[in-house]
């Protein structure tokens, strides 16, 4: 999926903050999420990025603020694109906002390699409201490997694309289920959602049920349903949750 930082000062600052984290605990709480989700296949944002995928999530979070890991690697296709994300943001009441650092292991299998036309990485700012019986969520990247060499693409060469996305998604509960509904579009045109223009690239509703294993542990199960309008592909994705 995550104000611009400097790289280098945003690597301090998460250091930073998990030096901080032991000392601060025993003055505030500070929460702490560890887990990993099996899917059937990797969906985002209407695009198909894997078959059988294991993505695990590691996170740490103190008064609003928090650092969250991310990754993906494929199970049944090992050849499968491999994902490291970095997010660093904020909340308060409804309102969040942050920026993430997506690393993928193509072109460039070198994390720290940050050269322009070179980098794996892609900096994706991003900033929403949740207002209870919907949320609305605009992302955009900024910096990274989102510029483009290919004119044929109807950019100047080298030019940035900023390329972005805007999502609204509804929570609700249907036959003993959590479910959320979800609209996604890119807004103009960009090689990154491989869209001409604007397009509504998602449109998914995903259910969410507890499976009790024993009396005090339950494995959260989840099935989507997902469409890409723009592409005119269709997706059921199921998967379930590890988590402590």
């Amino acid at each position: 999926m995550k104000k611009i930082f400097d790289i280098k000062k945003m690597g301090a600052f998460a250091l930073g903050l998990v030096a901080f984290a032991p000392a601060a605990s025993a003055q505030d709480e500070v929460e702490t999420s560890i887990g990993a989700d099996i899917v059937s296949q990797y969906y985002w944002r209407g695009q198909d990025l894997g078959a059988i995928s294991l993505q695990p999530t590691l996170g740490i979070g103190y008064k609003g603020l928090s650092l969250t890991a991310w990754g993906n690697v494929g199970i049944s296709q090992p050849e499968d694109t491999k994902e490291f994300d970095l997010t660093l943001a904020y909340e308060t009441g409804g309102f969040h906002i942050g920026v993430t650092d997506y690393w993928f292991n193509s072109p460039n299998e070198k994390y720290f390699a940050y050269k322009a036309h070179e980098t794996s990485h892609v900096f994706e700012a991003n900033i929403g409201y949740d207002f209870g019986p919907v949320a609305l969520n605009w992302y955009t990247n900024f910096a990274g490997n989102d510029a483009t060499t290919d004119a044929e693409e109807g950019y100047d060469k080298d030019a940035r694309k900023y390329a972005s996305y805007v999502e609204v998604t509804a929570p609700f509960k249907l036959g003993g289920c959590d479910w959320e509904a979800a609209i996604g579009a890119v807004p103009y045109k960009t090689a990154f959602y491989g869209v001409n223009g604007f397009a509504v690239t998602n449109v998914s509703v995903k259910a969410t049920k507890d499976l009790k294993i024993t009396d005090s542990f339950s494995v959260p199960v989840f099935a989507q349903v997902a469409a890409n309008p723009s592409a005119e592909k269709a997706y059921l994705v199921v998967g379930f949750t590890l988590q402590p």
